[in-house]
């Protein structure tokens, strides 16, 4: 775990969201890439669908974070449905970048520029721990799912 001191800048501005909402000293670097979530549950020897994998999407033109369990794919027809949008697709790297400043594989659920609707997987429920991309491909931090809903003041929904 780290300070933040010590860890790239993105993940120093996911540390200082964290521990605006109480959680410090979270966020830890590995030294192998956690883009994936299989490449994230084998370093953390977890299951796939414990990783809580931050997708960014555009609803309707604007920016939709979706918090989705490892273990499967996002279907954008039921959400959009769901949540009562015309149109919902993956978004494109800059404009990842954009609404969260962070890369595709490193996106946090906190520590974005200005805040960004989110959805949380019902799936991760499921799990008593769950790990989130920590700012950067290669950090990650534990968390659970009441907490990811505070946090992120997400809205939680079945995404498949």
């Amino acid at each position: 775990m780290a300070d933040g001191k010590n860890l790239p800048e993105r993940s120093r501005q996911v540390v200082e969201a964290l521990a605006r909402f109480g959680a410090r000293d979270r966020v830890r670097e590995l030294p192998a890439s956690t883009r994936t979530a299989a490449e994230a549950a084998e370093a953390l020897g977890c299951e796939v669908g414990a990783i809580a994998n931050s997708l960014v999407f555009m609803a309707d033109g604007s920016p939709l974070l979706v918090m989705t369990s490892g273990r499967h794919r996002v279907d954008v027809a039921l959400l959009a449905e769901r949540l009562g949008r015309q149109a919902i697709r993956r978004a494109e790297p800059g404009e990842v970048r954009a609404a969260t400043g962070q890369v595709i594989g490193g996106v946090a659920p906190v520590g974005h520029p200005a805040p960004v609707e989110t959805v949380v997987d019902t799936a991760l429920e499921e799990y008593p721990r769950l790990w989130a991309a920590g700012g950067t491909p290669n950090t990650i931090f534990p968390t659970d799912y009441a907490e990811l809903l505070k946090m992120t003041n997400g809205t939680p929904v079945a995404v498949n």
